[in-house]
């Protein structure tokens, strides 16, 4: 555990030329190397005591200590995955234990902070807590002895041959007897799609629950029906795999894992289709373009040696694997260990990395720009309406990194706008690209803030948590020397709100608070009914979309929120019946699309291949 941060200003302020690198370890001349802090977790404020959230669902065997909730798939309810914050590999923290950063502080105006915020009670970076369980920060990013920091971790590791990198895996390898994938290291040829993974339909034909167990034969009036329910049937590496999605694009829903992205049908649960991948998928976006394409990334060979770097479109309508173009060699100290991550905009795909990043056509696999080799340099991106790139500067001090925000031109990469980071904070994640919502975080002090932009990049207000506690989830796949800007969901804004939910015990409801963009201050709160507790994951229709977590007797279900607050309307009441199963999905997705809703595991894994065969990996519910 870290000290609580101190009260003290951040130094510097707005609209400094920036001097030091963003994201992570500051770009020093004789030190370490300019590299992204590590994935934080998402806020929650301080005072009030800190409880525990739904039940937590027992995280799979040859997993660590339960990692960061992941997050709803973008455009349809997938603000996100959680996205992004640590993944595996991470110290976590106990549930019921305090985390980090509680509430947000701000650099700016009277009280101390990056914006005007009192600074949270906690220390650390801001925790996330395991979707439905109890919080878990993400690890530090930093600060102090370089060697002990998590850049100098894996450096160390990787100098001793020790670290073994791969979607998911961790300093400290575990799982059962099975043998790591390694048997041909030379790439396998182009993916071609096939054309199922087991599904229950609820009707009691399928073999998602025993073939006398109808999923749907305990509904009761008024409730949804789950449409289906699936099981792995993929062989995993003895660590298990993340998985990336899922992406719900018309009538089907999409999910990347291990060596291949599958398509199911979004009614029945049944395999459409199948793109077999060359190795492991290791990045890809929170969203695909408008036309329904994605650009995945996947290792560059078999073996631990493999490095994130090869780049496969897919065109998630039809099942079709399209070009395939590894990212450039990158330059630069150390750059040769940066993982890149992926956001799309348009139908321009970005690429960031410890000093280096591009941007490519989706249609054709072009290269549209390459990012500055000197100054600041962009590290990472989030997509969306807008295309915006993080960016670390030199600094001559690797405690007080100097991190820029842009608006680039997604054609050629070049800035709209730039905003300076107060001195010694780093962009942390983008919660909303229109309106702008952005974290900021402090390593020391540790403090977290949330500041609103207008369109021209200029401070708009900060957000003034009080005494709440709040539990963005910003989920993702491990990334060493990388960083995750988008895919955060438990966040939601309009153009006059910006929508947190507050974390309670197990067993109260907790609320969702709208603060007023302008002013950063609370707007108004909508309280759950009974023990439920809310997550925000969009906005639509003027009104906040809302996910209330099933509980061991209560199923889950799907609400909004007016926008002038008051209580959360039922759409989609989820049968108390499989509340159970709902609330056992590890690090769990949420995506909500067309009347449907979608729960996902955020990574699939067991002790033997028996278990892991069983294991359920996606639920749908629907009228």
């Amino acid at each position: 555990m870290t000290q609580p941060p101190s009260q003290q200003p951040p130094q510097g302020g707005y609209g400094e030329a920036p001097q030091g690198p963003p994201h992570g370890v500051p770009q020093p001349p004789a030190q370490p190397p300019q590299m992204p802090p590590a994935p934080q977790g998402q806020p929650q404020m301080p005072p009030a005591p800190q409880g525990q959230p739904q039940m937590p669902p027992t995280p799979p065997a040859g997993a660590p200590a339960p990692g960061p909730a992941p997050t709803p798939a973008p455009g349809y309810g997938y603000p996100q995955t959680p996205p992004g914050q640590p993944g595996y590999g991470y110290p976590q923290q106990a549930p019921g234990q305090p985390g980090p950063y509680n509430q947000p502080t701000g650099p700016y105006d009277q009280q101390p902070g990056p914006y005007n915020q009192q600074p949270g009670p906690y220390s650390g970076y801001p925790t996330q807590p395991q979707y439905p369980g109890a919080p878990v920060p993400p690890g530090g990013s930093g600060g102090g002895n370089f060697f002990t920091s998590k850049p100098g971790i894996i450096i160390a590791a990787a100098v001793a041959g020790l670290l073994v990198i791969g979607g998911g895996t961790w300093f400290a390898l575990s799982g059962d007897d099975k043998k790591p994938d390694g048997k041909n290291v030379s790439k396998s040829d182009d993916p071609t799609p096939t054309g199922s993974e087991s599904v229950d339909q609820g009707d009691g034909s399928g073999d998602g629950r025993e073939a006398n167990d109808d999923l749907n034969a305990g509904r009761k009036p008024g409730e949804a029906k789950v449409m289906f329910l699936t099981k792995n049937d993929v062989d995993l590496p003895r660590n298990g795999a993340e998985v990336f999605g899922p992406w719900v694009v018309g009538d089907t829903v999409v999910k990347g894992m291990y060596k291949e992205v599958v398509g199911y049908s979004a009614t029945d649960g049944k395999k459409k289709w199948t793109v077999p991948l060359s190795a492991e998928i290791c990045s890809a976006p929170s969203q695909t373009t408008t036309d329904g394409k994605i650009v995945v990334g996947v290792k560059d060979g078999l073996t631990e040696k493999a490095k994130c770097l090869d780049l496969q479109m897919i065109d998630l309508k039809t099942g079709k694997a399209g070009w395939k173009k590894p990212i450039p060699k990158a330059s630069g100290a150390f750059s040769s260990l940066s993982d890149f991550t992926l956001s799309i905009s348009g139908n321009t795909l970005a690429a960031g990395g410890t000093g280096n990043s591009y941007g490519f056509s989706v249609t054709d696999g072009r290269q549209l720009f390459k990012g500055p080799t000197e100054g600041c340099k962009p590290f990472a991106f989030a997509g969306g309406p807008k295309l915006l790139a993080a960016a670390s500067c030199p600094t001559s001090d690797y405690d007080k990194p100097k991190h820029q925000l842009s608006e680039v031109d997604p054609t050629t990469g070049k800035a709209k706008w730039t905003f300076n980071a107060p001195v010694g904070w780093e962009i942390d994640k983008v919660y909303s690209a229109s309106p702008l919502v952005v974290s900021l975080t402090q390593r020391e002090p540790k403090k977290w803030s949330i500041v609103a932009l207008k369109d021209n990049g200029t401070v708009r207000s900060q957000i003034a948590g009080g005494k709440d506690k709040f539990q963005p989830r910003c989920g993702g796949a491990f990334v060493i020397f990388g960083q995750n800007l988008e895919g955060c969901t438990g966040v939601a804004a309009d153009a006059t709100n910006f929508y947190m939910a507050t974390e309670a015990a197990y067993g109260t409801a907790n609320e969702v608070v709208a603060f007023n963009l302008n002013t950063g201050k609370a707007a108004w709160r909508s309280s759950a009914d009974g023990k439920r507790q809310m997550t925000p994951l969009r906005t639509e229709g003027g009104n906040v979309l809302v996910y209330m977590s099933a509980s061991y007797d209560a199923g889950g279900a799907v609400a909004t929120i007016a926008p002038t607050g008051g209580a959360p309307k039922v759409l989609l009441q989820h049968p108390a019946s499989t509340a159970q199963i709902e609330s056992s999905f590890y690090s769990p997705k949420l995506v909500y699309a067309d009347g449907r809703f979608f729960i996902a595991s955020g990574r699939v894994s067991a002790g033997n291949d028996a278990e892991e065969k069983e294991t359920k990996t996606m639920m749908a519910f629907g009228k």
